[in-house]
């Protein structure tokens, strides 16, 4: 292979770091060297996790991940087949960086601290020798006979022309459809972004005073679209928040996006029960547990000030017993555990995992190299592709494998024309 072959990276986070990295260790010819436009790497793998980084999701086989991705599906199936978590996990493990799987699945470093993955990363550029330039923003790229021609600026009054005989794009989503305008220009189409991962503004005063509960186990509905979700909800000062409802928001980004964010949501407390069978239970515990006084304890594992919170809007005082409690509030009580009814109006960004549905339409590429089907040497990494996941590491896998993807097959026609 020529020395002076040359792949630019366009921008320095979780896709195209791993971009980066794979394609300089397979190919020590080939000079490497990652763009970012602002003056921060790997920021999403900074904040995600609460700082701990959830960098992948823990499956045994692919088929456990492929419901997670709401948009990409069918091409997550393949991508995970080259790349899947388990290759995730012995990738950083190789580089002596151990994951541990929590009860839920996510996964972290055992440090519990995301500079293990930044500092691992960084690494692996250095001593991969991958140049990296910050504040490098691309303002426009030819296609010729010799290779790439991108058009750049740094921030001052000068542009620059930089050469390249592969171009990676790794500059994930946006939240403006503008974002995507350069993209456009040289051809590509876009699905346009809505947000993803988001959590549900509520205006209802009551709700807002439970807030820092969190229920480790509800049913999420909404009615109008036929969705379910079900697992933690935290209540906030605004509304909803939690797995669960981050979840829900992605799975339907689109059509609460055409809703405008309006829209009436449904949670069951004790997601075991439905309102009937609820009832029954009510009234079996009405027998066993008749002079307790229903406040002290609930039978239902939901925490003390939620609890009394839904007694409340069933009419029935903490200090009543449960021999007391009349058909009318034991009705009342069946419905608001397991059809808490709630009008949405307006989201919130969970910045900490902010993602958005939309980017270049797979159509475009070769789903199995990552390579523009018109603009050949060009390739697509990370959320910049209209693939996104749920929350809970699917976003990062997306970016694992897709950077791997776009190495090898980069590599492979570095080979065929060596």
């Amino acid at each position: 292979m020529s020395q002076n072959k040359k792949l630019i990276v366009i921008g320095g986070g979780a896709s195209g770091f791993f971009c980066a990295v794979n394609a300089a260790r397979l190919n020590p010819d080939l000079q490497v060297v990652i763009i970012e436009k602002s003056n921060k790497l790997l920021s999403k793998v900074k904040v995600s996790g609460g700082g701990r980084c959830n960098l992948t999701h823990y499956s045994e086989e692919v088929s456990d991940m492929i419901d997670a991705y709401p948009r990409g599906k069918n091409f997550m199936k393949k991508a995970l087949y080259s790349f899947s978590s388990n290759d995730t996990v012995k990738w950083f493990s190789d580089r002596g960086v151990l994951l541990k799987s929590e009860s839920d699945g996510r996964m972290f470093p055992v440090s519990d601290k995301s500079q293990t993955i930044i500092d691992c990363l960084m690494n692996e550029a250095e001593k991969l020798g991958v140049e990296i330039h910050l504040q490098i923003e691309v303002l426009d790229i030819k296609k010729n006979e010799a290779g790439f021609e991108m058009l750049m600026n740094d921030g001052g009054a000068l542009q620059h022309i930089f050469h390249a005989d592969f171009i990676c794009i790794a500059t994930g989503g946006h939240p403006k459809d503008s974002g995507f305008d350069w993209l456009r220009k040289i051809g590509l189409d876009i699905e346009p972004p809505v947000p993803s991962l988001f959590t549900f503004n509520i205006p209802d005063k009551n709700l807002h005073q439970l807030m820092g509960v969190a229920n480790p186990n509800t049913g999420v509905k909404i009615s109008q679209l036929k969705i379910q979700e079900q697992g933690p909800v935290l209540i906030t000062h605004w509304g909803l928040s939690g797995p669960a409802i981050l979840r829900m928001s992605a799975r339907a980004a689109k059509e609460l996006h055409q809703m405008n964010y309006e829209f009436e949501v449904k949670l069951n407390w004790a997601p075991n029960f439905h309102e009937s069978a609820m009832l029954e239970e009510i009234k079996i515990k009405r027998v066993q547990l008749s002079k307790q006084f229903i406040g002290n304890k609930n039978p239902f594992d939901i925490s003390n000030r939620l609890w009394n919170y839904i007694l409340e809007k069933s009419r029935i005082r903490p200090d009543d017993s449960w021999a007391n409690i009349s058909t009318e509030s034991s009705n009342l009580l069946s419905k608001n555990i397991c059809s808490d009814t709630y009008q949405v109006k307006g989201k919130t960004t969970f910045k900490e995992e902010f993602v958005t549905a939309g980017g270049v339409k797979l159509e475009c590429i070769n789903q199995a190299t990552l390579e523009s089907k018109k603009i050949p040497g060009l390739y697509f990494v990370g959320e910049v592709l209209n693939v996104d996941g749920i929350t809970g590491g699917y976003n990062f896998q997306h970016a694992w494998a897709s950077g791997w993807i776009a190495a090898n097959a980069i590599t492979d026609s570095l080979n065929a024309t060596s």
